[in-house]
């Protein structure tokens, strides 16, 4: 059962956390306006679309993404306060055990990473999409067409197409083979070929497929107009490896599967995302340990050592876990390894601070 003490600890390492949420929400939206203030002006964005369609879906995003390091921060801030006033140490003294005093940061720190998760998981993509629609408006510089595509849209059918433009929805040039057993069963050609997106459907102009059959025969079907739902949406072509944060949990784990399937290089980074997100959780509880260690001890630096000392930590773990992010999406470290190695070798280095501090 919680104590006066304990709701009292809670109550500090949340109104912590809220402050710097706000001073970092204040401090993001200042140099993002200062970059991007040019091309609202220019493209005469209107003012409740700046704030609802991209800030109110942005900020949440980038806040949530580094919200081990918030947590990390406002625990060193508050519990320096707290050593400062010598009320840590009346609190040991009072016959209360280190592991003791450490429960209550580790039950708030455990509450916040499990809404960092969900709000990761399943709330903020929701909002991402709406971030991505305003940034494709009128931000982003993107390409109209897109040359040479060729992918594996179903087991064993191969799609290559010379030329797509998103503006008008029309590709050129499409093959389609169909494989089985190692062996071509079927190749159609189109000269021309339209995305109906209300429909669903696509048009395929001067149709022509090519049926192998078993007997070393071919059959071969010839159409002016054909209209067909092939398993694959243009969107695709345009997708940016980055904008993986609109997905949801479902949405990404399908996601993954199709990129399998495809058997490209970016199931890698898209694996690695996943276990990001559920290694939150882990990586706010570890960088709390570590905090509460660094900033109980009472010094003649008092606050401003303790900050220092989190700052320099802070970057360290951030170096750390680019480091190892990287090597996942690439395929070099198994994402699941490289998402969990970061937290492990922390987890150490939370272990060796908590010998050496004075309980």
């Amino acid at each position: 059962m919680p104590k006066k003490i304990d709701w009292y600890i809670i109550r500090s390492f949340l109104g912590a956390f809220l402050l710097a949420l706000g001073l970092f929400t204040i401090i993001i939206i200042i140099f993002d306006i200062s970059e991007k203030i040019d091309e609202f002006v220019e493209k005469d964005v209107p003012l409740k679309e700046i704030i609802f369609g991209y800030y109110v879906n942005f900020v949440p995003f980038l806040l949530n993404q580094f919200s081990p390091i918030f947590v990390f921060i406002s625990c060193v801030f508050f519990t320096s306060k707290l050593a400062e006033r010598s009320e840590v140490v009346a609190i040991l003294s009072s016959g209360v055990s280190y592991m003791r005093f450490l429960r209550p940061y580790l039950l708030t720190a455990a509450f916040l990473g499990v809404i960092s998760y969900i709000l990761s998981g399943w709330i903020i993509p929701e909002g991402d999409k709406l971030r991505m629609e305003f940034e494709f408006k009128y931000i982003r510089n993107q390409d109209d067409s897109k040359s040479n595509i060729k992918r594996q849209i179903q087991p064993g059918v191969i799609m290559s197409m010379q030329n797509f433009n998103l503006i008008d929805s029309f590709g050129y040039r499409l093959t389609l083979e169909k494989i089985e057993n190692g062996r071509i069963v079927s190749r159609i050609f189109a000269d021309k070929i339209q995305w109906n997106k209300e429909r669903k459907i696509w048009t395929l102009d001067r149709f022509i497929e090519r049926r192998f059959l078993n007997d070393s025969t071919e059959m071969i079907i010839r159409q002016e107009h054909l209209d067909t739902q092939l398993k694959f949406d243009p969107a695709e072509f345009f997708r940016r490896i980055e904008d993986v944060q609109a997905f949801n949990m479902r949405e990404l784990d399908e996601y993954i599967k199709l990129e399998q399937m495809r058997g490209t290089e970016n199931v890698f980074f898209y694996q690695t995302e996943k276990y990001r997100r559920y290694s939150g959780i882990l990586s706010i509880l570890v960088l709390t340990f570590i905090a509460v260690c660094v900033s109980s001890i009472k010094t003649r630096g008092g606050v401003g050592l303790h900050l220092g000392k989190g700052l320099i930590i802070s970057f360290v773990y951030l170096f750390v876990i680019q480091f190892f992010h990287s090597y996942g999406s690439s395929g070099v470290m198994n994402p699941i390894l490289a998402v969990t190695m970061p937290n492990v070798m922390f987890a150490f280095v939370g272990l060796y601070f908590y010998r050496v501090t004075q309980k």
